[in-house]
């Protein structure tokens, strides 16, 4: 009996500490990020932007030297003459240019700095596509106004099939486990379902009857274990990454003739919406040409944790195929080429083209990783103001719950960018914003800097492990 009150009071004293030591790295980490805190001095989201030249991108077109009201947090008027109102904030927008914020369809968020890095680059909504019970948390934080970040939708865990196991993917075995995964995340607060590899047609069915019932959109990372057209469905709003139309219907060939077969069946369905993500498979070629970019300056925006477990991953994995093989490094290069030429030929068959970019995984970094993947889309063709439009309107005519951003109209949030260029002749003024507007909050370009340099300096690798960790101990 003595030896189990012993026991018992060594468990206890160890559960203590143990939670002792969360409570503290919780409260350092609140402490370091309350930087990003909306409180009583700067919660207002009314605003007037004066004489500024506004790209709507409703069409090719910019309205010279207007005048913006904002009034709790959405547009309320686009208008030639400056109307000052009493106790609302006039910002001079003279030889300025007012676009609507950038909306990153692709990421991986793991904490709050990130959100920061987003809004610093000129994100102002962003599409999370591995959702984990800390991001229903943090979106829950957003909508309700206690921190700046860009509007942020994510989806529920990937979900792969029976043979695909990873403990970041939730395996489906059969079609009823399926549809009680949607209907279980359509209740948690999940905004979209993942599907991912491996997903077999009958889990697959299911879980696009029961999306369609719970009238939750789905977002395809496609799956070999069904034809690529099968993605090809009202509910799936869209499929994912350029390298996985050379790894499925053309077999991993860089084949022009195969490719306008899928292009062809593109344009036939007429509704798909297709995210590239160039920009991370590109960065699997820098990995191969540069041995020392886990050490550059720059790699300390990725978080501690995805540094040091995901990007030495992959990093020691391509420098691994490139030791046994030369000849990886030329055929990856020629693989992203090939990438230019899928989405120019989508592009020219109408498929709307929505920008992302696979950031917070392996070296891409959130928030400047946006401007690289533009950038690609410019090689590729696009014209400046095509590009624009991947990042704004067709990104937020994607989901009907991101219809209220992505132009400059009255009724639509006030999601803006302010520039001192005009990005349809030159894109990298989009690098470095004179100012962000999220939901109607005026973030200056000192804020922006700051908003990097707290990311560039933190120290948070326990506090992400714990949500992860969360994520192996509670149920997917």
């Amino acid at each position: 009996m003595k030896f189990f009150k012993i026991l018992f009071k060594l468990i206890s004293g160890i559960l203590l500490l143990l939670l002792i030591a969360i409570s503290f790295i919780f409260l350092v980490e609140n402490y370091n990020s309350n930087y990003l805190e909306i409180d009583d001095h700067n919660s207002t989201n009314d605003l007037i932007i004066s004489n500024v030249n506004v790209i709507p991108m409703t069409a090719d077109t910019i309205y010279k030297n207007q005048t913006v009201i904002i009034k709790d947090g959405i547009i309320n008027s686009i208008q030639s003459k400056t109307q000052l109102q009493e106790g609302i904030e006039v910002i001079d927008g003279s030889n300025k240019f007012l676009a609507p914020g950038l909306i990153d369809m692709h990421v991986h968020v793991w904490d709050e700095y990130e959100l920061g890095l987003y809004l610093a680059n000129g994100v102002t909504a962003v599409r999370n596509v591995w959702g984990l019970p800390m991001h229903l948390r943090l979106k829950e934080s957003i909508n309700a106004e206690e921190i700046y970040s860009p509007n942020f939708y994510t989806s529920g865990p990937k979900l792969t099939g029976p043979e695909f196991i990873g403990d970041d993917n939730l395996n489906l075995t059969n079609p009823k486990e399926a549809a009680n995964k949607i209907i279980d995340y359509k209740k948690r607060g999940y905004d979209f379902i993942k599907t991912y590899y491996g997903l077999t047609p009958e889990i697959y069915d299911a879980i696009i009857d029961q999306a369609k019932s719970s009238n939750i959109d789905i977002i395809a990372h496609p799956s070999q274990k069904v034809p690529y057209s099968y993605h090809f469905n009202n509910q799936i709003k869209s499929i994912e990454h350029a390298e996985d139309i050379v790894q499925q219907p053309l077999n991993y060939s860089l084949d022009t003739l195969k490719l306008k077969e899928v292009v062809s069946d593109f344009a036939d369905y007429g509704k798909a919406n297709f995210c590239p993500t160039l920009v991370v498979y590109n960065n699997i070629y820098q990995m191969l040409i540069d041995d020392n970019i886990l050490q550059e300056d720059r790699m300390n925006y990725m978080n501690p944790l995805i540094k040091m477990v995901d990007s030495e991953a992959q990093f020691n994995r391509w420098q691994n195929s490139k030791s046994i093989d030369s000849s990886v490094v030329s055929n990856i290069k020629a693989q992203h080429d090939f990438h230019l030429k899928i989405v120019k030929d989508l592009h020219d068959a109408g498929v709307n083209i929505i920008c992302g970019t696979d950031a917070g995984i392996g070296v891409t970094m959130p928030g400047k990783s946006i401007h690289k993947e533009l950038q690609f889309y410019s090689e590729a063709g696009l014209s400046n103001f095509e590009v624009l439009k991947t990042a704004t309107i067709n990104a937020a005519n994607t989901h009907e719950l991101m219809s209220n951003m992505g132009t400059i109209e009255k009724g639509k949030i006030a999601n803006l960018i302010l520039l001192n260029d005009n990005p349809l002749e030159d894109l990298s003024t989009l690098q470095n914003p004179a100012a962000v507007i999220i939901n109607g909050h005026y973030l200056s370009q000192e804020f922006l800097e700051v908003l990097k340099q707290e990311a560039l300096e933190r120290n948070n690798l326990l506090y992400t492990a714990l949500f992860y960790l969360e994520n192996l101990l509670v149920e997917k």
